[in-house]
């Protein structure tokens, strides 16, 4: 019975640690695409203020929408 709890053990462990691997990897790509979404605006120098108050809105209803669609599913 000791055999199949320390086994019950090993896979929960890897199962775990697969999850958390899975989990960092997902933040990563999440966090490359919305820093890639802002060095656009970075690069662009929008002509005034009001532009680049724009192209954050822009960003954020974009990020709000994302959020949307996650809570949905």
């Amino acid at each position: 019975m000791a055999n199949i709890d320390s086994s019950s053990a090993a896979f929960i462990r890897e199962y775990q640690e697969r999850f958390e691997k899975k989990m960092k990897e997902n933040e990563v790509e999440i966090l490359e695409h919305w820093r890639a979404q802002l060095e656009k605006i970075m690069t662009s120098r929008p002509d005034s203020v009001a532009s680049l108050q724009m192209q954050i809105r822009k960003i954020s209803e974009m990020m709000a929408n994302r959020v949307k669609v996650l809570k949905k599913g």
